[in-house]
């Protein structure tokens, strides 16, 4: 099934994060934040997987890569020499009729005239410029002089700190510095549930290499990625590499990918895949009078290091992660009639919960000191949910709805009621299939984690 521009879809997954914990809108309770929101329980066990595994990937398994986090809090001096200061803003218009304010490439075209998307008003003013930081002031006073930002992505702190870094980390080039964090846009116009947001949080790695290096790095860093996104669950003809063209790129990029994927609401970016010179590095140099150069023990050179960028979008990978995930087919209820049941099918090792444990009947104490003792021995492992309430096939649908993708059932074969050789063995589930087998419980720990792998 094709899930491009299939509104429908898109409000049945907007509706089950709602129901389910996994998004609610911000200050929902005032009536909410535009382009802000909240990640419920399951959202946020979600949101962890993905940046866990991310940094697993990028810094842990490899030996060239250091991680950081930097201040949220930005100096000025900062992005005027990034050009954000001057340079980041979007070309803005207002619709004189409905009082919209609009992005430029918003408006719609009719017989050659643009028109408001939201009346048709032809009323329209020109288009100013609009700087998306978010500005703020540091300390008692607010003037000039305790300007600060929020800051609009997390690569510039550590072209900031890329000699720090370099200098206590010991590595030699190409390297990478990663940062998982927070970034701040004020969007003219937030859109596509959490797409596209004003508070958002970004996965970013600079990789720092040699100017020879640099187109061949982007290639392999674009080969990585597209790697990531399908060991988390997204296929690869799901994804979408889009080579930007020379006119809508960075005047500083050489070289620029877009991996997009398709949305119900259309194709779109989740992440870009730069080689953007030696750009940054040059700037902060030039503004901060400090040497930012890398020095060569083996040529005895002096350089400013290029660098390649892969920047990923965490909300968009969790929004892409449900979207793909999101299913509907049937499954018997409890008088084996046909039902339509709702499925998330997260890749286990993306999945919030990863084990469901039940209780055949609440009112068995046995049953329940049984299942009670497999939450203790998995925990330790991983995210398990205990659920003792209501009938069997119902808990089993409660699960498949979050995406948990195994439940365990405690019943009355495991108390070896009915056949001893069955004594303190489970009945294991799978989500996707609903098949069932017997496992023994002192072997769940090891089953259930290579399964997750």
């Amino acid at each position: 099934m094709s899930d491009e521009h299939d509104p429908p879809r898109m409000e049945k997954i907007v509706s089950l994060c709602k129901r389910r914990g996994f998004i609610f809108q911000s200050s929902e309770i005032y009536g909410g934040l535009n382009g802000a929101w909240d990640y419920g329980p399951l959202g946020v066990e979600l949101k962890r997987n993905v940046k866990n595994y991310w940094w697993q990937v990028l810094v842990h398994e490899r030996d060239d890569v250091v991680g950081m986090d930097g201040s949220i809090l930005t100096h000025p001096a900062v992005l005027k020499a990034s050009g954000h200061v001057e340079g980041f803003s979007d070309p803005m218009i207002d619709c004189r009729t409905c009082k919209a304010h609009l992005r430029a490439d918003q408006l719609v075209e009719k017989k050659g005239v643009k028109q408001c998307p939201h009346c048709g008003g032809k009323d329209l003013t020109e288009v100013r410029q609009f700087n998306l930081m978010f500005e703020t002031h540091l300390g008692a006073t607010a003037d000039e002089s305790s300007i600060a930002y929020l800051r609009p992505e997390t690569a510039q702190s550590i072209f900031v700190q890329f000699k720090n870094v370099l200098e206590v980390s010991r590595k030699k080039l190409p390297f990478g510095i990663a940062q998982i964090g927070k970034a701040f846009r004020n969007e003219i116009n937030p859109r596509n549930f959490t797409f596209r947001s004003r508070e958002f949080e970004q996965m970013e790695l600079e990789y720092f290499c040699r100017a020879e290096q640099g187109m061949e790095l982007l290639e392999y860093w674009k080969e990585e990625r597209l790697k990531f996104y399908e060991n988390i669950g997204i296929p690869r003809d799901k994804l979408h590499v889009m080579t930007v063209p020379d006119d809508e790129r960075a005047f500083y990029s050489k070289g620029t990918y877009d991996i997009e994927y398709s949305f119900p609401f259309g194709r779109q970016e989740l992440e870009g895949v730069a080689y953007r010179t030696d750009y940054d590095l040059s700037q902060h140099q030039k503004a901060s009078a400090k040497s930012l150069e890398y020095f060569d023990e083996e040529t005895k050179q002096r350089f400013v290091p290029h660098v390649v960028e892969p920047s990923a979008g965490v909300d968009r990978t969790v929004l892409a992660l449900i979207c793909e995930a999101y299913s509907e087919d049937e499954a018997p209820d409890e008088k084996g009639k046909m039902e339509t049941r709702v499925v998330l099918r997260f890749h286990p090792r993306m999945a919030p919960v990863k084990c469901g444990i039940f209780p055949l009947l609440k009112n068995n104490p046995q049953l329940v000191a049984k299942a009670k003792g497999i939450v203790d021995l998995l925990r330790p492992h991983m995210f398990v949910f205990y659920d003792e309430s209501g009938a069997i096939g119902r808990r089993y649908r409660r699960q498949d709805e979050i995406g948990t993708p195994f439940a365990v059932t405690v019943d009355f074969e495991t108390l070896g009621e009915k056949d001893a050789s069955l004594r303190d063995t489970v009945t294991l589930r799978d989500r996707d299939s609903m098949k069932q087998e017997r496992a023994a419980i002192q072997d769940l720990p090891a089953i259930l984690r290579e399964r997750i792998e």
